[in-house]
């Protein structure tokens, strides 16, 4: 039996780069109604490498950034926006 998909609870430390990666892989994967192991699948990564990345433990290639970007439908970018800074461009356009 798979755990209950979670979205993030506490908004990433905006100085942060690597909460917000976190914190936005997790928000878009969940949003989807995928397990880290179906984004990996996706992605053909590892589902301990998303792990890891969800846990903050690694840092991560720029190419392997854009690979779940790809996969999770979004500019890869966005994966880097503080929530925030995210709101800001849907407010501008």
């Amino acid at each position: 039996m798979s755990a209950k998909l979670q979205a993030p609870t506490a908004l990433p430390n905006a100085d942060d780069l690597r909460d917000v990666l976190a914190y936005n892989i997790r928000l878009f994967r969940v949003n989807k109604g995928w397990s880290q192991e179906e984004l990996a699948r996706q992605c053909g990564l590892d589902r301990t490498y998303v792990s890891a990345i969800e846990r903050k433990r690694w840092n991560v290639a720029l190419s392997n950034i854009e690979k779940m970007a790809l996969a999770l439908g979004v500019a890869p970018y966005q994966l880097l926006l503080p929530p925030n800074a995210r709101l800001a461009l849907l407010k501008l356009g």
